[in-house]
């Protein structure tokens, strides 16, 4: 009845799993296509003679192939789960003896259901190989191409002989754009077109100029009688989204003066493509003149981003004027060498004299950014690091500045450009990046009014972090990345790393943070329910209450670690024994914060202190204010805080002075001087003892003559306190009721006395000095004798015993 039974149920798996196979069911991709395709990839790679668009195309092809292929190795997850776990529940096959034919033969034809269903996926995963491989193989045809250009040696521009070649080129160029424009206005049909498009063209024209001409002139003045008022976060807000405008406004003309030539129908495709080029060009030349203007203002009226006297930031908004002019010429340069088709010698002499203006602004540029490093690294005695990385690019810049202006006069015109104008565009990313990273610190300002506490606030450093990230992939881009690079890194990122049988993505990675923050959250909930309205209606006291919310907040966090680890589909199984191997060397790095570990979970349960206590421990004395995993905190009276090691407390000695109650013993010593009746003595100490109202008078305090001191007869008052924190107090008002009644009955309390010898008392009179016997050949009589012979009234402050009266005479 139970094999049937078992049968059965297997049977009825199968029959589930196959359910779900047909519901799983996704299109199969079409490899007769694919095929095709990377036949055809395989070609190209291998003469390697197509061009770069065409490689770039080919790749974005195999890249959609790559996608589907991916799509396809999760085809039958869900009736492959099925089958293996009916496997799983058959278990394995016997080593000895024979399994029962139903089962062989169930276990044959799961087998079989697996191979069939896993043959989709693996066919899958063979083509996603196969067209990854490609699409390496093309990025690395790329890049050496990329390579190869940036050290090709072309001609020199300093070469006399490509000066006139060049020049030719140049004026032909405007003048060909001049008879385009002539042979235009013959025809009737343009003509006709210019008049009916002229006041539409009149009034763009119109526009264009004022925009681009004083646009940018009335926006400046606008953001100075905003900002120059007073220094807060509003107007340096509202500055900065008017200052917009001296971009906005300007290549606003720009476009109407493009779409004005294009109306007038007259220009030709030259003039067009010079028309085309405008916006792009006036907006890095406004962008450029922008950020010089944030980063060098005019006025001090906030704080400048750089420490540069007025006239350095002068030179600084020059050179960013510069920098501008050098990217409003080149855009349409190039514009025009891609139409025309120049020659590399044409435009390498054309485009020299522009690099180098770049190249001697960029120098300045850096000596500016060096100048304000060295500034700030000389204020400081410990300067931070962003100073010397600012003093390491200031220095690299100079370098590239120089360096660009040499390889292209030498004839490595491409990697003089790919060393300039990076550059330029890297120092306006930077630059932008400031002015983003003091955005957010104003609007830290304006919610917070707190400007003086925004450069010790985590949150705009965190926002400056991210600005910088988010701004990797651009500055990837300027310095010659490829977008298929960066786009294929991303999806390599997406995919995750391998360890061992377990993949871990950004998903597994964000799904574990997501569920381990929200465990901590709940634990940390139910920590603060307990804390504030259960434990406080129980029996328990503070030390136990702070045991309980401990522990569970230890059992919590481990709970929403496991959770998090098993919501994100993690299998650490394969990483066992790697975790074994370094189990070992990490007991041995970590064995304090074990060894801390564990007491700080013994003093919860055991609970030999608890918060409150005040306890005496390696020489500190003080009341336990915290017990954390590793270490206890201790309040000592001078209100100093000492982090004892919990290993500490548990290993070594501890006197807790309030342990279960706050009952203690107080002793107080007292002497009286010899001849003082010892029984009135003990019942002076015994009356104020009893009259403290915190002494215990059961059991009553007891009185003890201690001995024959010195100097007194020595007496202790012991006496039981109600709280012994109050000791000292307690302490403190003994010794005045003492010294009080001991005053009213006449006892005396003796001080220490000392005998003075003088070896030459006729120094104090002035008489000369007598020899001296040596030490060693006077005997112990003849020292008696001299000491005899001194007269007392010599003596200052001593009585007639040869006795001084106080404590200021010398020790013989």
């Amino acid at each position: 009845m139970i094999r049937i039974s078992r049968t059965f149920l297997l049977s009825l798996i199968v029959l589930i799993g196959l359910g779900f196979a047909v519901l799983a069911q996704v299109e199969t991709p079409d490899y007769e296509a694919w095929e095709s395709v990377a036949t055809r990839a395989e070609e190209a790679i291998g003469n390697a003679e197509a061009s770069d668009n065409a490689f770039e195309s080919l790749r974005s092809e195999l890249t959609d192939w790559r996608q589907v292929f991916l799509a396809a190795e999760a085809v039958n997850a869900a009736p492959i789960a099925a089958v293996e776990a009916q496997l799983s529940a058959l278990g394995p096959a016997p080593e000895e003896g024979q399994e029962a034919p139903e089962t062989r033969e169930q276990r044959d034809r799961l087998n079989t259901r697996l191979n069939e269903l896993r043959s989709p996926a693996q066919r899958a995963e063979v083509a996603f190989s196969r067209a990854d491989a490609m699409i390496a193989q093309i990025d690395r045809i790329l890049r050496d191409r990329q390579t190869n250009q940036l050290l090709e040696l072309g001609p020199t521009p300093v070469n006399p002989v490509s000066w006139p070649p060049a020049i030719e080129n140049f004026v032909e160029f405007f003048y060909r754009t001049a008879l385009d424009i002539q042979t235009n206005w013959q025809n009737e049909s343009s003509r006709t077109v210019f008049r009916q498009n002229l006041p539409a063209t009149l009034l763009l024209l119109s526009l264009a100029a004022i925009l681009t001409l004083r646009g940018r002139h009335w926006v400046e003045l606008l953001v100075t009688s905003v900002q120059d008022r007073s220094r807060t976060a509003e107007r340096w807000l509202a500055g900065l989204i008017m200052s917009l405008g001296q971009i906005v406004l300007p290549v606003l003309g720009l476009l109407l003066l493009a779409v004005a030539g294009q109306l007038t129908g007259i220009l030709g495709p030259r003039g067009m493509v010079l028309m085309q080029s405008l916006p792009a060009a006036g907006f890095a030349f406004f962008a450029a003149r922008w950020l010089g203007g944030r980063m060098f203002p005019r006025s001090d009226t906030f704080e400048p981003p750089l420490e540069l006297s007025s006239n350095e930031r002068i030179e600084g908004r020059l050179h960013s004027l510069f920098l501008g002019l050098v990217l409003l010429i080149l855009i349409p340069l190039r514009a025009v060498r891609d139409f025309a088709g120049w020659s590399p010698e044409v435009y390498n002499v054309l485009s020299f004299p522009v690099l180098i203006v770049a190249g001697l602004s960029l120098f300045r540029m850096g000596r500016l950014l060096l100048v304000h490093a060295r500034t700030q690294i000389s204020a400081i005695d410990e300067p931070e690091f962003r100073y010397r990385l600012l003093s390491l690019l200031a220095r690299a810049m100079m370098i590239l500045a120089f360096a660009g202006p040499v390889l292209a006069g030498i004839g490595y015109f491409n990697a003089g450009e790919a060393l300039v104008f990076p550059t330029i565009y890297t120092m306006m990313l930077l630059s932008l990046i400031v002015v983003l990273q003091r955005l957010v610190n104003e609007v830290y300002i304006l919610f917070t009014r707190n400007r003086e506490g925004v450069g010790e606030a985590l949150t705009p450093v965190l926002a400056g972090f991210a600005l910088a990230v988010g701004a990797l992939p651009i500055l990837a881009l300027i310095w010659g990345a490829r977008v298929t690079d960066l786009t294929e890194l991303w999806g390599r990122f997406l995919t995750g790393f391998q360890i061992g049988d377990t993949r871990i993505s950004p998903t597994d990675f964000l799904t574990f943070a997501i569920v381990f923050a929200l465990g901590y959250l709940l634990t940390r909930l139910v920590q603060s329910a307990l804390r504030t309205s259960v434990l406080p209606k129980t029996k328990l006291d503070a030390g136990g209450q702070n045991a309980v919310t401990s522990g569970l907040g230890y059992v919590g966090i481990f709970i929403a670690g496991i959770v998090a680890i098993t919501s994100a589909g993690l299998d650490l199984s394969s990483l066992a024994i790697v975790a074994g191997a370094l189990s070992v060397g990490i007991g041995f790095g970590l064995q304090n914060i074990v060894s801390n570990f564990v007491s700080g979970i013994i003093l919860l349960i055991e609970r030999p202190i608890a918060i409150g206590d005040w306890i005496e421990v390696g020489g500190e004395m003080g009341f336990v204010r915290d017990i954390s995993v590793r270490s206890t905190r201790i309040e000592t009276f001078d209100r100093t805080d000492v982090i004892v090691p919990n290993a500490d407390l548990v290993s070594g000695k501890v006197t807790n002075w309030t342990r279960g109650n706050l009952v203690g013993r107080l002793i107080v010593p007292v002497g009286v001087a010899y001849g003082t009746d010892t029984r009135k003595v003990e019942g002076i100490l015994q009356e104020v003892a009893e009259a403290h109202p915190m002494v215990v008078l059961n059991p009553p305090p007891f009185i003890l003559f201690k001995g024959f001191g010195a100097d007194s007869l020595d007496f202790e008052i012991r006496a039981i306190l109600r709280d012994v924190t109050a000791i000292l107090v307690v302490q403190t008002e003994m010794n005045h009721q003492i010294a009080e009644r001991f005053h009213a009955e006449g006892i005396e309390i003796p001080f220490a006395q000392r005998d003075i010898w003088l070896r030459n008392p006729e120094a104090l009179r002035g008489e000369p000095a007598r020899p001296q016997t040596p030490v060693a050949d006077v005997t112990p009589s003849e020292r008696r004798a001299a000491a005899a012979q001194l007269d007392v009234d010599d003596m200052p402050g001593s009585d007639t015993d040869g006795d001084s009266g106080g404590e200021g005479g010398g020790d013989r």
